[in-house]
């Protein structure tokens, strides 16, 4: 598992983000504060505080460089 820092202040962010990580098998899961939920849920992304940084947990056991290129413009 690999946990990086990402923003999503926008709704359009929120979008093209869950729009390219939808196309990888592997889990991801946005961390703010004591909530767990599946960054592939649109609604779910909603229900965070997105004016501060999120962590996202990737489980994966292989490769990440293309996850990590996918991920570039949301990353702090």
């Amino acid at each position: 598992m690999k946990t990086v820092q990402i923003s999503l202040n926008s709704i359009d962010k929120v979008k093209s983000f869950v729009n390219d990580i939808t196309k990888f098998d592997y889990d991801f899961d946005l961390v703010s504060g004591r909530y767990v939920i599946d960054a592939k849920s649109i609604m779910g992304i909603f229900s965070l505080d997105l004016s501060k940084a999120i962590d996202l947990n990737i489980h994966a056991e292989d490769s990440l460089d293309e996850v990590m290129e996918a991920l570039k413009p949301y990353l702090i």
